[in-house]
């Protein structure tokens, strides 16, 4: 991630030089500005005015604040820093194409997100999944689209690529350039790459106003309702902090938050995201989220949030992802879609999109082509229309409620892979499931220990 934060520097910094006469970017005060630093004959001299620049544009507020959020300039050698500074000057940046210099740096984001060591990866969800997910929900100009972890953007520049296809006039485009779309994430050097991002894409050009911040979006209950949200929430350990519902108090020791608007209390990120979506939304409202396998099935209060999502919404659909597909090993993951309504139809229908696909990142990597099933199964346009296939399965959430766990965790295609000891997955694909395994036996086991100091506690 290192070098890509660099690259950003420097790379706003030039955009903010071709772009000094507009409005469009704030501007960069005069020591630290490209003309300035270009002419800077001494290495390091460079090399120290750079090392201040970063240091100063931290301070400032809006587009240049965000950008330059806890900066650190990880090239020791000026004559690097020259070199790059060479390079990315022999192209006028701001007269090429949007489209083009989007997709340079989202080349450059998929290639840093390889780097698992460095923790990138958790950051980046598959294209062609993100791209399924927005074509099936199908955002409108006017709609006010969220991502409460956003990552490097994926998500939201894949909505502003679909909406701009359908917007008919100016007022329409300026609003979905500049008030569409709104995004959080904690981690300041990620909420940098996803802001240059939008900005690349022509996306957040005010800069009194980014729609990128940097936060944890837990913390608090929502300001602001919005039309729809699509997210990929981390995954991983649970979190030191527990979220507080209304309904309990916690001890003098625990770290927690309180959330009014909560169902129940919990340390699970995933379960705490999925109350959070709930309650961004407006009436009607919509959503996908991306969760573990865990989401589904966990007991205690993994159980009340799947009964009371279930009730207050409709939970009309499931995709179950395959591994292979993340930059993290032996990472289950499904899509839940939901509204913010109530429902006559009460059901729910699961596309198994694991059992017997196999990929792998760099030997066999999904592509949109593998989703088309998938959208055309979910019939976005007219859902009352699905029909069950040997992938899509309906199940009515009135059986869910009243089973034992309320569990959304349906299986029913048998796994072919394992009929024939002489064609087994990859050692990859099996560590990774066996991981996941694991990574599940771990929830639950943590589920059953809250429950039981839950009660010891009362």
């Amino acid at each position: 991630m290192e070098y890509t934060e660099q690259i950003t520097y420097l790379l706003f910094l030039k955009l903010a030089s071709e772009q000094q006469s507009s409005e469009r970017t704030s501007r960069i005060p005069a020591p630290y500005t490209w003309e300035k630093l270009r002419s800077i004959r001494d290495g390091q001299k460079l090399k120290t005015r750079y090392d201040q620049a970063l240091r100063n544009l931290s301070k400032k507020t809006g587009l240049l604040g965000l950008i330059f959020t806890k900066p650190q300039s990880k090239i020791e050698d000026p004559a690097k820093l020259r070199h790059l500074m060479k390079l990315l000057d022999e192209e006028p940046w701001s007269s090429l194409d949007v489209d083009l210099k989007g997709e340079i740096y989202e080349s450059l984001l998929a290639r840093n997100s390889e780097d698992v060591r460095g923790g990138a990866g958790q950051y980046f969800t598959p294209r062609p999944v993100i791209r399924a997910i927005v074509e099936v929900m199908r955002p409108l100009p006017g709609m006010i689209i969220a991502d409460p972890a956003s990552g490097t953007g994926g998500f939201l520049l894949s909505a502003y690529e679909w909406v701009r296809n359908l917007v008919q006039d100016r007022a329409e485009d300026q609003f979905l350039r500049t008030r569409a779309l709104r995004g959080t994430d904690i981690v300041p050097n990620v909420a940098r790459l996803c802001m240059m991002n939008l900005y690349l894409h022509d996306v957040g050009v005010d800069p009194e106003r980014p729609p990128i911040t940097i936060g944890d979006s837990l913390a608090h209950e929502p300001t602001e309702k919005v039309s729809m949200v699509l997210t990929n929430p981390p995954f991983g350990k649970k979190s030191s902090i527990t979220v507080v519902s209304d309904n309990r108090k916690m001890d003098r020791d625990d770290i927690s938050y309180s959330r009014r608007d909560f169902w129940a209390t919990t340390r699970n990120k995933q379960l705490n995201f999925v109350q959070h979506v709930y309650s961004m939304l407006e009436d009607n409202g919509k959503a996908a989220i991306v969760v573990p396998d865990n989401v589904l099935f966990e007991g205690g209060a993994g159980e009340k949030i799947r009964r009371e999502l279930l009730l207050r919404a409709d939970v009309h659909t499931l995709l179950r992802l395959p591994t292979g597909i993340w930059y993290s090993a032996g990472v289950k993951a499904n899509v839940l879609f939901f509204d913010k309504r109530q429902s006559r139809d009460r059901e729910i229908w699961v596309y198994d999109f694991r059992t017997n696909k196999n990929f792998t990142l760099r030997h066999n990597p999904i592509s949109s082509d593998d989703l088309k099933d998938f959208v055309e199964c979910y019939k976005p346009e007219r859902r009352s229309k699905r029909v069950e296939s040997v992938r899509f399965k309906c199940f009515s959430h009135k059986d869910i409620l009243a089973s034992e766990k309320a569990s959304l965790d349906f299986v029913w295609l048998t796994d072919d892979s394992y009929n024939d000891p002489n064609d087994l997955p990859s050692h990859e694909i099996l560590a990774a499931e066996v991981i996941a395994l694991l990574k599940e036996a771990v929830f639950e086991f943590e589920a059953a220990m809250e429950g039981l100091n839950a009660t010891e506690k009362r």
